[in-house]
């Protein structure tokens, strides 16, 4: 009998006939020795990545709870246990930790709101154009993104000799067009708050573009081909089509450029240096000051879990607001 002759088999079947020689079950294979006492490969292969993951993250989030709960200075013999004092200095009046704690905050909260609308909408506008056809699509592509790939320090750099108020190229240019030349664009504010959201949508601009490019690459094109045969118009095609084809890329976005937008450190400390008076110091850098500066580790620990505790509520909330509204469209 050649290969194509063997008779197809349920499994299980034979047993069912009274066959004495039945065909073995796909159930009765998985149950058999050989498969059943290697159960522990998938955990072998899991295990390097759990040491790290346990190694760089899970050890040192436990020890930063245990150092909020101290007096922690690295340079003391001894760190006194005070228990939750470091988390009520937060919210306790009188305390020197809370106005500037909560004053920090105010300038991140400031600065996230100001950036995240523009780094979520510029970068979509410039993902639909880049995902038309024209003649050099790829060079355009690259030089939106090129920016990302620099570093902070060469950012810093480059935005400080731009900006800065008395040699700065952008008051020179002012000056020659008959504008203003004395702006303070780093030692004024609103100019500050201008400067940092402009430096900060330049370098990660391309990133979020990328990411929407992605997304877009995602929508069959038969469906806009569809809503034009119904005579569907550009305005209508966007609302319809590509904003509920992106609204998981929407919320990554989202999600991540308020996560990054909140984090926001070398920007200002390198260019403004927190300044006018403490305008722009966001609660990293006012954290890393206490740390590193100060030498209190025990309530630069407890304002970092504070800070990444309304975080985290921000982060649900907007996954409730997603997944809540997806929810009632599909209810529809």
């Amino acid at each position: 009998m050649s290969a194509v002759d063997v008779p197809l088999v349920e499994p299980g079947q034979a047993e069912v006939d009274g066959g004495a020689q039945s065909a073995p079950g796909v159930g009765q294979l998985r149950g058999r020795g050989p498969a059943r006492s290697r159960w522990w490969a998938p955990y072998l292969f899991l295990t390097p990545y759990l040491a790290l993951f346990g190694l760089f993250v899970l050890a040192p989030i436990a020890l930063g709870v245990w150092i909020s709960l101290h007096d922690w200075d690295p340079f003391l013999p001894s760190s006194p246990w005070v228990g939750l004092d470091n988390y009520a200095d937060l919210f306790r009046s009188g305390s020197p930790s809370r106005g500037n704690f909560w004053r920090a905050l105010r300038a991140t909260a400031l600065f996230t709101a100001l950036s995240v609308p523009v780094l979520v909408t510029l970068p979509l506008l410039l993902a639909l154009a880049l995902d038309r056809s024209f003649p050099g699509r790829s060079l355009f592509r690259a030089l939106f993104f090129a920016p990302y790939v620099l570093g902070v320090a060469v950012v810093a750099l480059v935005w400080r000799l731009l900006l800065d108020p008395h040699v700065g190229v952008i008051n020179h240019l002012l000056g020659k067009v008959g504008l203003p030349a004395g702006t303070g664009w780093t030692t004024a504010v609103p100019w500050v708050w201008v400067s940092l959201v402009g430096m900060t949508v330049w370098w990660t601009l391309g990133y979020n573009t990328v990411i929407y490019l992605a997304g877009l690459q995602n929508i069959h094109r038969e469906i806009y081909d569809a809503a034009r045969i119904d005579g569907a118009t550009r305005w209508q095609l966007f609302r319809h089509v590509t904003l509920p084809g992106l609204r998981p890329v929407v919320m990554f976005v989202v999600m991540m450029t308020v996560l990054g937008s909140a984090n926001m450190f070398g920007q200002a400390y390198l260019v403004t240096g927190g300044g006018p008076g403490s305008e722009t110091r966001t609660v990293i850098m006012y954290i890393a000051e206490e740390g590193f500066r100060s030498f209190r580790l025990g309530a630069a620990a407890a304002m970092s879990y504070v800070h990444a505790l309304l975080l985290a509520l921000v982060n649900l909330g907007m996954v409730l607001l997603f997944f809540g509204r997806g929810g009632d469209e599909e209810a529809r």
